[in-house]
């Protein structure tokens, strides 16, 4: 039974590479200091997947790795992850989605894993031996149609399925400062404060309304792709839970690697 569900902000993906970024060495440490015991499958929703209806996809064997970034290191484009695909995850997930009212729900038996999928579980389970299934957001929706989705999906932590939302706290790629350090610029502080004290006093409500009550909101996610999956991984936590921050470090000024676990309020 998995208790807890997570949000994990992948940042650059140069993650999968990069030995300076902090948010590298928590995600290798994830399975000894995180979350220590091994779920039977992986339920992860990236940000890098954008389709109308949802739709997961059901692969039999490895999973491909997707290579979807362009003019990064060339060693980036070797590296590979494959876990195998889920079936029987993903037409549980189907099911559950359908009885609470998304329809239609779309199965893909192609898809591998994107780099919001492959990179951050390349960290976090280099073993690749863990079945993924993965699942889209759905960016012309709000917020609230994420969360529901999560609550849809609160079943399979008893069954023992690792949920996990995968995107970035902040993801304003046109506001970057290379020149920056870990220094954070201060509008996307401020975004990542509310948001951290939102999660912790369990305002789930607020944080779907992130839109009109966070500042800087509009800022922050210019488009929502990378914030929806904190919203499904909130959702599926469950009742009377809240948002803990397990990490936080930054990049270029403004990409906040905050990351979350969703556990039962004390």
């Amino acid at each position: 039974m998995t208790k807890e569900t997570f949000y994990i902000s992948h940042g650059s993906p140069t993650l999968s590479i990069d030995d300076s970024l902090p948010a590298r060495g928590f995600l290798k440490s994830f399975q000894q200091k995180v979350f220590p015991e091994r779920p039977k499958a992986i339920l992860i929703i990236s940000g890098h997947w954008e389709t109308a209806d949802p739709e997961v996809n059901s692969v039999e064997g490895p999973s491909d790795t997707i290579y979807d970034f362009y003019n990064f290191p060339k060693k980036m484009y070797q590296l590979k992850y494959p876990a195998p695909g889920a079936p029987k995850l993903a037409s549980r997930v189907k099911e559950l989605l359908s009885g609470s009212g998304f329809k239609p729900v779309h199965v893909n038996k192609k898809r591998g894993l994107d780099h919001g999928a492959w990179v951050p579980l390349m960290l976090m389970y280099p073993e690749a031996d863990i079945p993924v299934c993965q699942l889209s957001v759905q960016t012309e929706k709000d917020a609230t149609h994420h969360f529901n989705m999560g609550r849809a999906l609160v079943p399979l932590k008893d069954e023992g399925v690792l949920i996990i939302g995968s995107g970035s706290a902040t993801h304003n790629l046109r506001t970057m400062d290379r020149q920056a350090g870990d220094s954070a610029t201060p509008w996307a502080t401020e975004f990542d404060n509310w948001i951290k004290e939102a999660l912790y006093e369990g305002r789930y409500e607020d944080v779907n309304d992130y839109e009109a009550k966070a500042p800087y909101a509009k800022v922050a996610h210019p488009w929502p792709d990378h914030f929806y999956p904190l919203h499904v991984a909130m959702g599926a936590a469950g009742d009377n839970t809240r948002g803990e921050l397990i990490h936080t470090s930054w990049s270029a000024g403004t990409l906040s690697y905050s990351s979350y676990k969703f556990t039962a309020k004390p």
